[in-house]
C-alpha cells in the first residue's frame, strides 16, 4: 500500500537526512519515555485518525493499513536500532511528531487515490 511506493522512498530518504538529530542523548527524564515508546505512540495516534477519518475502508482495508504501520515501525527499528531505547529529546519528539504526520499524509494520499475511488 504506501511502503512501496516513491512517497514513502522520500520519507526514509527525509529521516536519514535528519539522523544526526538521532546522535544527540538526553537524560532520563521523569516520564521514561524512549525514542520507541514515542515513534509508536505518534504513529498509533495518526493511524487511528487515518482510519477515523476514513469510515468507508473496510475491515480488510483497515488490515492492510496495521500491517503496513507495523512494517513501517520495523523500518524505522532497523534505521534507529542503536537509539530506539534511549531517552528521547524534545527535539528528537518534534521531529518524530512530524515523521508521523507525513507517514498519516502518505496513508490519506494512497487512501484516496487507490482504495475510495
Amino acid at each position: 500500500m504506501v511502503t512501496d511506493t516513491d512517497g514513502y522512498v522520500h520519507i526514509i530518504e527525509y529521516l536519514t537526512e535528519h539522523l544526526s538529530l538521532f546522535e544527540k542523548t538526553a537524560e532520563p527524564s521523569a516520564n521514561g519515555k524512549t525514542v520507541m515508546a514515542v515513534i509508536e505512540n505518534e504513529l498509533s495516534e495518526q493511524i487511528i485518525s487515518v482510519c477515523s477519518q476514513n469510515e468507508a475502508l473496510s475491515f480488510n482495508q483497515r488490515n492492510t493499513v496495521i500491517r503496513e504501520v507495523d512494517s513501517i515501525v520495523y523500518d524505522l527499528q532497523e534505521i534507529l536500532s542503536g537509539v530506539v531505547n534511549n531517552p528521547v529529546t524534545p527535539e528528537q519528539h518534534a521531529f518524530i511528531k512530524e515523521f508521523a504526520l507525513l507517514i498519516k499524509n502518505l496513508f490519506d494520499t494512497e487512501i484516496h487515490t487507490h482504495l475510495l475511488s
